[in-house]
């Protein structure tokens, strides 16, 4: 009992001093250490090294590549112009009548094509802003709308995506990001279809109303070191990625969106038919892992889209960059912070998993749902993504700690781990963006409004709605497999 005690006042304030700034580089240890010492006979210096350091260290060698290069692409499609430009292109093709779709759908492309939400989030707003000016929507629904476009079913539920949230799944339970395509698309059909729906009747109450858009100024804010510290874990530094001076001239449509386009297309290929097809026996020898192509080649595939798609986006917009250099500095230095706080959350959860009160909260996650691991694995993966504010950190806490008993109950229910990958990505989506997100708290900032004027329609879009399609995810499952 002592032992649960020190678990959950670890968890407690692990919660309550991230929410105050205390950066979780900090807290992933400490807590850890807290928790051990409630565990009598625990060796804190060996646990530190041993347990603590040698997950955290793993994970960075696991996916360090994925966020190097997600930051690197992101950034140079903010300093060419290149996601400008997509959103301009999508908004100039619906029109100021459909303002809201037109904002969420230069959402959905960029950030489904491997663009960082804060990126996103800092090209479209101006965009967002001038449009919703224009057609008298509320400025309070720019937040909302953004988010159901960059936070929700682009980063959790399409298959394809190189979103770090539906990378890490991998090598847990051997698959690629197209994990139950249509499964996932189902569920990002919903996710899209309410958000949308939520966000129009907003408009139209609001029209009725008189609203308009209110008396705002849509300049965007200089972010602070605090600001960048609370808002660093989910995305990348978000000074890293605030944008530069604009390029001289925008890239057209075309040329913007190839290299999203051909991130998807190369992720495909390289994870069903390239890589599949190459002789990888050798992976079984000791200085290799001793592992197999299927715990790798989910990676493998996103690492080789986006380099190949980094590197076209060099040629085809190098004359606009104003300092090529520095913006392949400052995307590399931007994926340096997140990786670090995801895997101190993970070294945190490791060392949780490996203190003797774990098998009561093992017992008690694994009896949630009746015995089907699908409701469980969902209930741990969202609860958890809630209290540390971060999706890929508490996907990663849930995946260290019960990702092999979840893979193991799979397999004695039937159920392939292709569905167990796609159920663990969604339900990162929801809980994760309650008020102390480091996402929204940015979201919030760039676009000059409190949580008391904006944050209920991002709760019903980016908290509700995917809680809710996760539920139809998980039944669908359930009734019918992986699809």
């Amino acid at each position: 009992m002592i032992g649960m005690l020190g678990v959950l006042l670890a968890l407690g304030l692990l919660i309550f001093l991230a929410y105050r700034g205390v950066s979780v580089l900090l807290l992933g240890p400490a807590m850890a250490l807290v928790a051990a010492l409630f565990a009598v006979g625990t060796p804190l210096l060996a646990t530190y090294t041993q347990v603590f350091m040698s997950s955290a260290g793993n994970f960075i060698v696991q996916f360090f590549p994925l966020f190097l290069l997600g930051a690197i692409f992101g950034k140079l499609m903010d300093d060419s112009g290149a996601a400008e430009a997509i959103a301009q292109g999508i908004v100039g093709k619906l029109g100021q009548e459909r303002a809201i779709l037109a904002v969420v759908l230069a959402c959905a492309v960029l950030t489904y094509g491997g663009v960082s939400l804060f990126v996103v989030a800092f090209a479209v707003y101006p965009i967002a802003a001038a449009l919703f000016r224009q057609a008298e929507i509320p400025k309070r629904l720019i937040p909302a709308t953004i988010a159901l476009g960059a936070f929700t079913f682009t980063m959790t539920a399409l298959p394809g995506t190189p979103a770090i949230q539906n990378a890490i799944p991998m090598p847990f339970f051997g698959t690629t990001p197209f994990a139950a395509p249509v499964l996932g698309i189902i569920t990002a059909l919903v996710m899209f279809g309410l958000g949308q729906w939520w966000l129009s009747r907003q408009a139209a109450q609001a029209r009725l109303a008189g609203e308009g858009y209110g008396e705002h100024e849509d300049a965007q804010p200089a972010f602070d070191k605090d600001q960048r510290e609370h808002s660093s874990g989910e995305g990348f530094d978000v000074l890293m990625v605030a944008p530069e001076a604009p390029p001289r001239a925008l890239p057209s449509f075309t040329v913007a969106i190839s290299p999203v386009v051909l991130v998807i297309v190369l992720n495909y290929a390289f994870s069903t038919m390239i890589i599949p097809a190459m002789d990888t026996a050798y992976l079984a020898e000791a200085r290799y892992g001793a592992t197999t192509v299927d715990s790798v080649r989910g990676v493998w595939a996103i690492i080789c889209s986006l380099t190949i798609a980094c590197l076209l986006l060099l040629v085809m917009t190098w004359s606009r960059l104003a300092a090529p250099k520095r913006s392949l500095d400052d995307g590399a230095n931007a994926s340096v912070l997140p990786i670090f706080n995801t895997a101190s959350l993970v070294g945190f959860g490791a060392v949780i998993a490996a203190l003797p009160a774990f098998d009561l909260i093992q017992g008690f996650v694994e009896s949630i749902g009746g015995g089907n691991p699908l409701v469980s694995l969902a209930v741990a993966v969202n609860v958890l993504a809630g209290v540390t504010g971060s999706a890929s950190g508490g996907m990663s806490i849930a995946l260290q700690t019960l990702g092999a008993d979840y893979l193991a109950m799979a397999e004695v229910a039937g159920i392939a781990p292709d569905l167990l990958h796609r159920v663990t990505t969604v339900a990162t989506g929801g809980l994760d963006s309650l008020p102390h997100n480091g996402a929204v708290v940015t979201l919030l900032a760039i676009c000059g409004l409190t949580h008391r004027e904006a944050y209920k329609d991002i709760f019903m879009v980016a908290v509700l709605f995917p809680i809710i399609s996760l539920v139809l995810l998980v039944v669908l499952g359930s009734l019918f497999g992986a699809f």
